[in-house]
């Protein structure tokens, strides 16, 4: 098991580091000078260079690269060149709506996933496995923008049970706030619902197809007995590995969703960083959102050593 955990340590390290010179590399060679944005068409040369100084743009690419790696590693993210604040606290209150945000839709996509899974999968080739391939298939192809436009005029508008955007801070409640998330987290769990629980439907089917099943089932356990004691667990694998990426999405690939509800998430501050020209804020947050993704696999694979011994015994 230790070198099992040492291979995967290692693998994300390196990962890191390629990514860190890849993000660095994107977001250098995107046209435009930072300064030259920020004051405008009509500043002075004078002004645009003691700019460039103040925001440390006028060292070379190697030693630029090596100060924002080894400030991100004492936890210095540098100054956000819009905000004239620290990015570390940018991201701070960013991340205090965007992981309740995923961590709500991961739970609502898990919970509507595996019972839905293992019901079409029990149900092979009936009714209810039908209607739950027709229903996941058209949860798949709906853009979640959509949906999310579509919950805000039935839930917020129509009925005003929710509200249509906005987050009032979690200092006005756990219970106002998580409402101002329960509209953005169903328009983000559905389409990934649908995805697991169509993976959980084809994991299922496969391992009860096992002989260690077909013994189960001689030794007079019922279907449902099957699947629950015996499939459930050796069909988790490939889950866990949806779940991880699915996790990351979320995380990171929530831009559109929250400025849809106007949440001011780690996504919407990518966004506006990047259209005002805010290279640190966007290299630090990629930076952060890569490292949660490299985690997230980290995490899955020793996952992946709790559920399957034989694993272990590889690494």
């Amino acid at each position: 098991m230790a070198s099992y955990v040492f291979a995967r340590l290692l693998s994300l390290c390196v990962s890191l580091i390629v990514a860190s010179v890849v993000i660095f590399t994107a977001v250098e060679v995107v046209p435009g000078d930072p300064a030259s944005f920020m004051l405008g068409m009509n500043a002075s040369p004078d002004a645009v260079a003691a700019l460039r100084e103040e925001l440390g743009l006028t060292g070379s690419l190697p030693e630029r690269y090596l100060s924002w790696v080894g400030g991100m590693l004492t936890g210095d993210f540098g100054t956000s060149y819009t905000y004239r604040v620290p990015v570390a606290e940018l991201v701070a209150a960013r991340l205090w709506v965007s992981l309740p945000l995923t961590f709500y839709a991961m739970v609502l996509s898990t919970l509507i996933a595996l019972p839905v899974g293992m019901l079409a999968a029990a149900r092979r080739g009936r009714p209810a496995d039908l209607t739950v391939m027709g229903t996941t298939q058209l949860g798949i192809a709906v853009p979640n923008f959509w949906f999310a436009m579509l919950l805000v005029l039935i839930f917020a508008i129509n009925l005003r049970w929710f509200p249509a955007g906005g987050f009032p801070g979690w200092e006005a409640g756990f219970v106002p706030s998580m409402t101002a998330l329960t509209l953005p987290a169903i328009a983000l769990a559905l389409p990934q619902a649908s995805i697991l629980a169509r993976v959980m439907r084809s994991s299922v089917l496969e391992t009860l197809g096992q002989d260690y099943i077909r013994t189960a089932r001689a030794k007079g356990l019922s279907q449902r007995q099957t699947v629950v004691r015996h499939a459930f667990r050796n069909a988790l694998i490939p889950v866990m590995t949806i779940l991880g990426l699915q996790f990351s999405f979320l995380l990171a690939g929530a831009i559109i969703i929250e400025n849809v509800f106007f949440l001011p998430g780690l996504g919407r501050l990518i966004f506006q960083g990047i259209t005002q020209r805010d290279l640190i804020v966007v290299e630090s947050v990629v930076m952060l959102l890569v490292f949660s993704v490299i985690l997230v696999t980290f995490l899955v694979d020793l996952a992946y050593a709790a559920v399957d011994p034989r694993l272990r015994r590889r690494g």
